[in-house]
């Protein structure tokens, strides 16, 4: 047929189906531009993950590229469009799921370093069925496939520049032998680039056990997160009746719980906007009211301070807070990253800043160690000053440094290899 007799057929059945409304385009059944899902079974018995399959969860993570469609693998021939085929048995980072839907002609390998078979190719035509074959039979694709083919740790600087973090995403095949790694590296990927001490040192081991006992229940993020927040209100009160290490128990299990529900939504794929929100104007507000009720709670113990003293504390504390806040805020602005991941110093600085995490150890030790709640909250106060006074330096030296040179860039553009021997 000749090709302006096709251009009319074309057009003809395209303008049916619109009368109709019945069947598909012709043109579309020729060709058509969006992906395919087609899963490869398994080498493995199916391995569940966080409360949901491998497979399940490969699904709801595509879903969210919008691709919903999935064929199986003897439809992969005869299809006319893009198909990424994928192993049933791995477990691919979030942030790669794009890469993988929006890169035609790619191939994801593990990054595994001893895995020569891709966890996921994005190709269409012979060269889908070619690669399908070879990831069947756990062979390294074909060069006929004329794939480009790539670990994570290999992936453009653009790649690193949003995610933001150093450590290398994780796209591996799960066997009963590594599973238990597997799900320890799905809930580490979890964390952020520069977090607070107690957030990266202390809850990561008894929050990986709380939440895996959590992701096959009914226990929901929300949930969590409105505990988290009754546990503010409790240690608020507890501050303000002067019992200060009740409501420093609570306010500690409150810490957990922000930790706990962040992770239960991302390793159970079940972050909500509304989740956000919720969990995070929890964090925003709540601070400032627990260093005015622990002051007003001093009066109880009878360790209050002078009118002026009190005031001087509070104008620190909630001026200091929304201060540094505010510096954050025209960091990501004028500079156009946070700036906590500009350089090492910075990441180092986040561990340690005055926010709510560090502010509670130097509340808890002084209060237990000496027995005064009073000095606790100056020595916070004394803090949220020299903290302030260093990110000033910190942001006018950045600010310096970008009209000089035009952009920052951050040190966690370059990868950290976590298979590498420590």
């Amino acid at each position: 047929m000749a090709l302006g007799q096709q251009q009319r057929v074309t057009k003809e059945r395209t303008s049916t189906k619109k009368k109709t409304d019945k069947t598909v385009p012709a043109a579309e059944a020729v060709f058509r531009a969006d992906p395919v899902l087609c899963f490869l079974e398994p080498k493995t018995s199916a391995q569940a993950m966080w409360g949901m399959s491998l497979r399940d969860r490969l699904i709801k993570q595509f879903a969210k590229e919008d691709v919903t469609e999935i064929i199986p693998v003897d439809a992969v021939a005869g299809h006319p469009g893009p198909v990424i085929l994928l192993r049933e048995d791995c477990v691919i980072d979030p942030p790669l799921v794009p890469v993988i839907a929006k890169r035609p002609q790619f191939a994801l390998l593990s990054d595994v370093e001893t895995d020569i078979c891709p966890v996921a190719v994005h190709t269409r035509g012979e060269a889908a069925v070619s690669a399908a074959e070879s990831m069947q039979s756990n062979q390294p694709l074909p060069d006929a496939a004329n794939l480009i083919a790539r670990r994570p740790s290999e992936l453009s600087a653009t790649f690193w520049d949003k995610l933001r973090k150093r450590e290398v995403p994780y796209a591996r095949a799960v066997s009963p032998e590594n599973h238990a790694e597997a799900e320890w590296r799905i809930f580490m990927g979890t964390y952020k680039g520069a977090t607070d001490l107690v957030t990266k040192y202390l809850w990561p081991k008894p929050a990986f056990y709380v939440t895996r006992w959590l992701a096959p229940t009914s226990i929901t993020p929300n949930i969590v997160t409105a505990l988290s927040g009754i546990c503010v209100l409790l240690a608020f009160w507890l501050f303000w009746e002067g019992q200060f290490v009740a409501g420093l128990v609570f306010a500690w299990l409150m810490t957990f719980l922000d930790t706990v529900d962040g992770k239960l939504a991302r390793t159970t794929l079940t972050s909500s906007k509304w989740g956000d929100v919720f969990d995070h104007g929890i964090d925003l507000i709540h601070p400032p009211f627990w260093y005015a009720a622990w002051a007003l709670g001093l009066g109880a113990v009878g360790l209050a301070w002078s009118a002026g003293m009190f005031n001087v504390i509070l104008i620190v504390l909630i001026g200091g807070y929304i201060l540094q806040r505010v510096m954050e805020g025209i960091a990501i602005k004028a500079l156009g990253l946070e700036i906590h991941i500009w350089r090492p110093i910075d990441t180092f600085f986040r561990l340690i800043t005055a926010r709510r995490n560090p502010n509670m150890v130097i509340l808890t030790v002084v209060t237990i160690a000496f027995g005064r709640p009073d000095w606790a909250l100056e020595a916070v106060a004394w803090w949220t000053i020299i903290c302030l006074v260093l990110h000033g330096v910190q942001l006018v030296h950045a600010l310096i440094v970008k009209s000089k040179e035009g952009e920052l860039t951050s040190w966690m553009t370059k990868p950290v290899d976590t298979n590498a021997p420590s």
